[in-house]
């Protein structure tokens, strides 16, 4: 990937859009308008004499079918380029649809582990400090008939932009999610199976912004320098999960929001995130201690830290304004059996990657936490 970060990083996308003749321009219904970012688009395609078509029906927690819908367009249309603009869904379904697109099957096939030859080529415009989608090869889908909510490991974008003004208008509450969306991603790619060196490098530094600028940024939402730091936070956390991914906070998070795509997938990292925090401290107290001193000087790296380090994480998050429970999203005692079984069945694959062997009961133990 090729990524261009700045103010009006967008102009420098314009030698790379040369050549094309028709795109698709794949988003949600709000976001990519109200940040300009659209209307920085358009008039930069319009000025390079280059046709378009919208797809615009992406929603949070995107389903297989947006993707099929989209490869439909593409086929129907004859476009040769995707541009996606949004946070993390949009982008994500433009993923999979530039693999299906010229290389055929469904999102199943490639769950499945089906390879791809061509794809269409990919040019992305981020509006959020959060996912690091832009920078990885990863996409997140949820399956429509079994409601099975999967990540992809599938292509990553050609070329992708992070200008720190289209995410000027991300409000309070989206600005808490994606900024803990990111400290999740450094946090659990630094204490998975496979970190090393450089992961601990980009997870350190995207952490130590996280920790001083976000408790500004929170009360000073148009404060730009503090989201372009923020946005840089990010992209080094996009960095870090595609080094060394994810493992029981994202798995869990795949099941409730997938038996509830009312949840965002930040909130439901937030959720999660101080209880599972005990657990992944216990077992590799150098790492976690690593990151979680950056917003409790206090955490020491050692295993008796664990239960200080889940109350500081669950501090920082209040501070911040973060003080949501499963509960609120209609979760019950009667769905931890639920959440477990989804976790275990569905979702193995990723909870290999936790530095400790994950069981029913610590999974329950985090639902149960986070009621």
């Amino acid at each position: 990937t090729t990524l261009h970060f700045g103010i009006n990083a967008l102009e420098r996308a314009k030698e790379f859009l040369k050549g094309f003749e028709k795109a698709v321009i794949v988003m949600g219904k709000t976001s990519a308008r109200i940040s300009g970012a659209f209307t920085d688009v358009e008039k930069m395609l319009i000025e390079l004499g280059l046709k378009y078509v919208i797809y615009d029906k992406v929603t949070p927690n995107p389903w297989a079918s947006q993707v099929d819908e989209l490869t439909q367009i593409a086929w129907n249309e004859g476009v040769d380029l995707i541009i996606a603009i949004g946070g993390g869904s949009p982008i994500d379904v433009s993923k999979i649809a530039s693999v299906t697109i010229l290389s055929g099957g469904k999102v199943k096939d490639y769950i499945g582990g089906r390879r791809y030859k061509r794809s269409l080529p990919l040019l992305v415009v981020n509006l959020t400090h959060g996912t690091g989608t832009e920078i990885d090869r990863y996409a997140v889908v949820t399956l429509d008939d079994s409601r099975e909510k999967h990540g992809l490991s599938i292509k990553y974008p050609e070329v992708s932009i992070d200008d720190p003004r289209y995410t000027l208008t991300l409000d309070k509450r989206q600005t808490i999610y994606t900024s803990l969306d990111a400290f999740y991603h450094s946090y659990e790619a630094v204490t998975s199976k496979i970190s090393n060196i450089f992961i601990e490098t980009m997870a350190e530094k995207a952490i130590s912004i996280i920790a001083s600028d976000l408790p500004k940024l929170v009360n000073d939402l148009r404060n730009l320098e503090l989201r372009y730091r923020m946005l840089y936070a990010s992209m080094l956390s996009g960095i870090a999960i595609d080094a060394g991914s994810t493992h029981i906070i994202h798995a869990i998070e795949h099941a409730i929001s997938g038996l509830e795509p009312r949840i965002a997938h930040a909130c439901g990292l937030a959720l999660l995130g101080p209880r599972a925090t005990y657990y992944i401290h216990k077992a590799n107290p150098i790492a976690s201690a690593a990151m979680l001193k950056l917003i409790d000087s206090e955490i020491k790296p050692f295993t008796e830290y664990a239960e200080k380090a889940s109350k500081a994480l669950h501090r920082f998050q209040e501070e911040i304004g973060f003080s949501e429970k499963l509960s609120d999203y209609g979760f019950t005692s009667k769905d931890i059996d639920k959440v477990v079984e989804y976790t275990m069945k569905r979702l193995g694959y990723m909870i290999t990657n936790a530095p400790f062997q994950v069981d029913e009961n610590i999974i329950k133990d985090i639902v149960v936490s986070s009621l």
